[in-house]
């Protein structure tokens, strides 16, 4: 089940960082926090209309590390709160999670699909 925070964080402004590592070393892209949906099943689906190197990466090895965080959220010491989330992941370029996220996003070309192995608060 995902945090009530990390929900929380999900429904404000923020950037996501998503890392990952690939053949020819790491690579990071960013989205933002809104992008984010959840899937009946708890994984994180983030819809992609580039990522093509984080999907190559995704290809070569699974596991990816994600940040994101916001200041309008209360953390552990104030205002300002955040998450690393580590998990694996796939794209998805056809079926129902594809079609759910295109009709909010005409410009997805793709659906980054992450399932959570841990989500731990970091501030």
């Amino acid at each position: 089940m995902i945090p009530e925070k990390l929900q929380e964080i999900m429904k404000k402004d923020g950037v996501v960082a998503i890392a990952t590592l690939g053949e020819d070393g790491q690579h990071m892209v960013n989205t933002w926090n809104s992008y984010i949906q959840v899937s009946e099943d708890d994984r994180l689906l983030i819809p992609a209309g580039y990522m093509h190197k984080t999907e190559a990466n995704v290809a070569y090895n699974d596991q990816v590390l994600i940040t994101l965080g916001s200041s309008k959220v209360t953390g552990l010491h104030g205002a300002g709160a955040g998450f690393l989330i580590k998990g694996t992941a796939e794209f998805i370029k056809e079926g129902p999670v594809f079609d759910q996220l295109k009709k909010k996003y005409s410009w997805l070309r793709a659906a980054l699909a992450v399932t959570i192995d841990s989500a731990t608060q970091t501030w």
